[in-house]
C-alpha cells in the first residue's frame, strides 16, 4: 500500500493478531522504519476503522521499554527474573543439545509443546510448531483452551456449518446475546447488533451477571451460574407446548423432534426456576417473544461451555432456531464460530502425519497436573517449550504449573515479547517478533473475512517470527523436509485453499493490494444457509437427536491439530438436557459448607486474555484487580467496598479491592481474567479446576466454589 500521511510517513495493512473473535483490520502508519501509529481500516464493511482500548495503541506494545530483544538464559532462581543475553547460537545450540540428551535417555515423548491463540495468525499462531514437534515425536498437547465442548455440541446439532453471518444480525427483530459479553470481546459486532436496535430490534442478554453488555441491553436475564441447560430447556417446553413450533420446518429439516418433546415434557419454567432462579413467567416471556418474533438470532459465547453440563447446555440453545424456523430468513438462526466454512488447509499447517503412531496426548488445561507427577507419565516431562501462551495465569489449578515449572530437572524454553509470569521461569527465552514485524493471514473466528498483516517494519533488537524460530530448530535437528524451508509468503501459499470456491477471485496478491477479503459464503444481507435445511450433519438435517453422539464423546477440531487425539469416551446422550455443575450447593454440598460462593472469572474489558496486563496504562484503565461481590455477601463477611479480600478455595486463593455491586446477585461473586501473577497477590485460575466439563475436554472456569474473606 503506498497511500501516504505526509512526505516521511507510509501505511501498511495489518491484522489484529489477538484472541478475539473481531480479527480488526488495520493500517500501521510507518517512519523512518517504525510504527508511530496504529489505526482501524474504515473500508472494513465490519470492524469499520475502530480498534478496542487493548488495541488503539499498539505501537507502545512494541516498543516498551520491557520488551524482550535478545536470546537469554536464566542465571538465578527460576521465577527470579534473573537472565543474561546470550547469542542466537547459543541459545539454539544449547536447546537442541539439550533436547537431543533427553530424547537420548527417556525418548522425543519426554518433550511436550504448549501455546495457544496469543498469535491467531495462520503461520506465526497457534498451530506454528505443530508440524516441527510432531516431526519431533514429542508429546502431543491438546489444546481444548477455549471452544472445544461449544464445538463439538454445535457439530452434533447442526454439523460443520458456519451458521449465521455476524453481519446479517443487522436484519434480526429479535437478538439474544447469550453469555457474550460483546462490548468488551465483541465490540464490532456489538456494532451491528445497535445498528438492528435502531430499527426496532429487541436485543436480550442472558449472562450470569450485568456485564458491560448486559447494562446496555433492553433486558437482561441473570440465571445462576451453570443453570442456562435449564433455562434453554424450558424454552423449548414452552413453545412445544404452547404450539409455537414452526412445524413445517421441523418435519421437513429436522430430526429426533418427537425424542425433544418428550424430554422436554417435566422441563418446565417452574422446574427451571428452581434451578436457575429466573421467574416461570420470565422464561415463558422469553420463549414466546423469541418464537414470534422474525427473524430471530442467538449469538452464543464460549462461556457456555464452561460448567460440567456445559456441552448439552449449548445442544439445547443450538436446537431452539430450528423450533422455530428462524433459519428461514436471513437475520434468523445463531451464530457460533463462523469458522467452520474457512478454507484452511489444517493438515498442511499441523502435518498430523508427522506424528508417530501410539503417541500419547496431554491436554493442555492439565498441564500442572503433568508436570508436578500427578499424572503418571512414562517418560515424565523432561522439556516443555512454550510460545503464544502464559499458562500460569492462563491454566486452571495454575499453582500446580508453577510447582512444576520449578522442577530443577524441567528444561523450560519461551518464546515471548516479555517476561511473562510463565517466561519468568524459563532456562532460555527467545525474543519474538510482533504484529507488524512479520507477514501472515490472521485467522478470523468471529467473521467472514481473511486478512492480511503485512510485514511493514523490522523487529527490534535480535527478535525474530515464530515461524524463523521453529524453521532454525528444525535445521539444527536436521529435519530436511521441504515444509521447513519454505518462507512466510510460501506458507501461506500452502495454508490457504485458494481453488475452494469461498476463495473465488481472492489470493495472496489480492490480500496485498487490499488488506481483506470477504471470503465468498453468500451475501451478508442475504445469508440463510438452511432456509431449506441443507446442514453438513449425518441426516442432512438439524440433529435436534444427535446421530454422531453414539459414537463417543469425540474432541471438535477447532483452532488444534485436525485430527482425533483424545483417548476414547463415552457415547453421549443423543439428546440434549441440562446437566447440573459439579461444584454448587445442590450437587456438592459438603465443599459448598466450606466454599459458599460460585466464582465467574470472564475476560477483562481492558487485557486480551493475560497480553497488556504488564502495561501501566493498560492497568489504569482496567483498574487494579478487583472482585464482584453483592450486598448481602459482603456484609456477612464484614467486607467494605473499596477494601482488600481474599477469594480462596482448596486450590489456592488470591487477592483484590471487593466492589460491592448489585451487578452480581447473592451467592456469586466475578474476578476478571488476566491479571499477572508476578503483580499482584495471586489471580483468579488459582482457584480454578482442570476437571474437564461434559463435552469436548472443555474447561470448567464457571464451576467452581469459593470463599471470600476480609484482609
Amino acid at each position: 500500500m503506498a497511500a501516504q500521511l505526509d512526505p516521511k510517513t507510509t501505511q501498511a495493512f495489518g491484522g489484529c493478531p489477538h484472541d478475539c473473535p473481531d480479527t480488526c483490520a488495520m493500517i500501521f502508519d510507518i517512519a523512518d522504519g517504525k510504527v508511530v501509529g496504529v489505526r482501524g481500516n474504515k473500508d472494513h464493511p465490519m470492524t469499520r476503522g475502530g480498534l478496542c482500548v487493548k488495541l488503539k495503541d499498539y505501537e507502545k506494545r512494541h516498543y516498551h521499554p520491557d520488551r524482550l530483544l535478545y536470546p537469554m538464559r536464566r542465571t538465578g532462581p527460576k521465577g527470579s527474573k534473573q537472565f543474561e543475553r546470550i547469542s542466537w547460537d547459543e541459545a539454539l545450540d544449547e536447546i537442541t543439545t539439550r533436547w537431543k540428551a533427553i530424547i537420548d535417555e527417556y525418548g522425543p515423548q519426554a518433550i511436550i509443546p504448549y501455546s495457544y491463540l496469543g498469535h491467531q495468525g495462520l503461520v506465526h499462531g497457534l498451530n506454528g510448531g505443530d508440524a516441527f514437534f510432531n516431526r519431533l515425536g514429542a508429546t502431543v498437547c491438546e489444546r481444548t483452551f477455549c471452544g472445544e465442548g461449544s464445538a463439538t455440541a454445535w457439530l452434533l446439532t447442526h454439523g460443520p456449518s458456519g451458521g449465521m453471518d455476524p453481519e446479517s444480525f443487522a436484519q434480526s427483530k429479535y437478538i439474544v446475546i447469550w453469555a457474550c459479553n460483546s462490548v468488551s470481546t465483541n465490540l464490532h459486532h456489538w456494532h451491528i447488533i445497535q445498528d438492528a436496535h435502531k430499527k426496532g430490534a429487541k436485543v436480550v442478554v442472558i449472562d450470569t451477571y450485568r456485564s458491560k453488555t448486559a447494562a446496555q441491553a433492553d433486558w437482561h436475564i441473570a440465571p445462576k451460574p451453570g443453570t442456562d441447560g435449564a433455562l434453554a430447556m424450558a424454552m423449548i417446553h414452552t413453545i412445544i407446548e404452547e404450539g409455537l413450533v414452526d412445524q413445517d420446518y421441523v418435519d421437513n429439516y429436522t430430526v429426533g423432534f418427537d425424542e425433544l418433546a418428550d424430554r422436554a415434557k417435566a422441563r418446565t419454567p417452574e422446574w427451571a426456576e428452581d434451578i436457575t432462579g429466573v421467574p416461570a413467567d420470565v422464561i415463558r416471556t422469553l420463549a414466546r417473544e423469541y418464537a414470534t418474533t422474525k427473524p430471530a438470532a442467538i449469538r452464543i459465547g464460549v462461556a457456555l461451555e464452561r460448567h460440567y453440563g456445559g456441552g448439552q447446555t449449548i445442544r439445547a440453545v443450538c436446537c431452539l432456531p430450528a423450533l422455530v424456523g428462524a433459519w428461514r430468513d436471513a437475520g434468523g438462526g445463531i451464530m457460533q464460530m463462523p469458522v467452520w466454512e474457512h478454507p484452511y488447509k489444517f493438515d498442511v499447517i499441523c502435518r498430523p502425519d508427522f506424528i508417530p503412531e501410539g503417541t500419547r496426548v496431554v491436554n493442555n488445561l492439565q498441564i500442572g497436573r503433568a508436570l508436578t507427577g500427578e499424572m503418571d507419565l512414562d517418560p515424565p516431562i523432561k522439556s516443555m517449550m512454550c510460545w503464544n501462551s502464559n499458562p500460569v495465569t492462563q491454566a486452571p489449578e495454575c499453582d500446580k504449573i508453577v510447582d512444576g515449572l520449578m522442577r530443577d530437572d524441567l528444561f523450560l524454553v519461551s518464546a515471548e515479547h516479555f517476561i511473562s509470569d510463565t517466561a519468568s521461569y524459563a532456562d532460555i527465552v527467545l525474543p519474538a517478533a510482533m504484529g507488524a514485524e512479520l507477514e501472515d493471514i490472521i485467522l478470523s473466528w468471529g467473521h467472514n473475512y481473511l486478512t492480511y498483516n503485512a510485514k511493514s517494519v523490522e523487529p527490534p533488537g535480535e527478535a525474530v517470527p515464530n515461524n524463523e524460530i521453529f524453521r532454525q530448530l528444525a535445521a539444527r535437528m536436521g529435519f530436511d523436509d521441504e515444509r521447513f524451508k519454505w518462507s512466510d509468503s510460501e506458507c501461506l501459499e500452502h495454508y490457504i485453499d485458494w481453488d475452494a470456491p469461498a476463495c473465488e477471485g481472492i489470493d495472496l496478491d489480492y490480500l496485498r493490494q487490499y488488506g481483506f477479503a470477504h471470503l465468498k459464503l453468500g451475501a451478508p444481507a442475504e445469508r440463510a444457509p438452511h432456509r431449506e435445511g441443507n446442514f453438513p450433519t449425518p441426516s442432512g438435517k438439524c440433529e435436534l437427536k444427535s446421530s454422531a453422539a453414539a459414537g463417543g464423546n469425540f474432541v471438535a477440531p477447532v483452532f488444534r491439530q485436525m485430527y482425533e487425539a483424545m483417548q476414547p469416551g463415552e457415547a453421549l446422550d443423543p439428546l440434549p438436557d441440562y446437566v447440573p455443575s459439579r461444584e454448587t450447593a445442590a450437587t456438592n454440598p459438603e465443599r459448598a459448607k466450606k466454599y459458599p460462593l460460585n466464582i465467574v472469572s470472564p475476560k477483562s474489558h481492558g487485557f486480551l486474555n493475560s497480553c497488556y496486563a504488564n502495561m501501566e496504562n493498560k492497568i489504569q484503565g482496567q483498574g487494579e484487580q478487583f472482585v464482584l461481590i453483592n450486598a448481602a455477601d459482603a456484609d456477612a463477611r464484614g467486607i467494605r467496598d473499596g477494601e482488600p479480600v481474599r477469594v480462596f478455595n482448596d486450590r489456592g486463593g488470591f487477592e483484590g479491592a471487593a466492589r460491592i455491586t448489585d451487578d452480581v446477585n447473592a451467592g456469586v461473586v466475578v474476578a476478571t481474567l488476566g491479571y499477572w501473577r508476578q503483580l499482584n497477590k495471586g489471580t483468579v485460575n488459582i482457584v480454578s479446576s482442570a476437571e474437564f466439563v461434559n463435552m469436548g475436554h472443555a474447561p470448567s472456569f464457571s464451576d467452581n466454589l469459593v470463599q471470600v474473606e476480609a484482609l
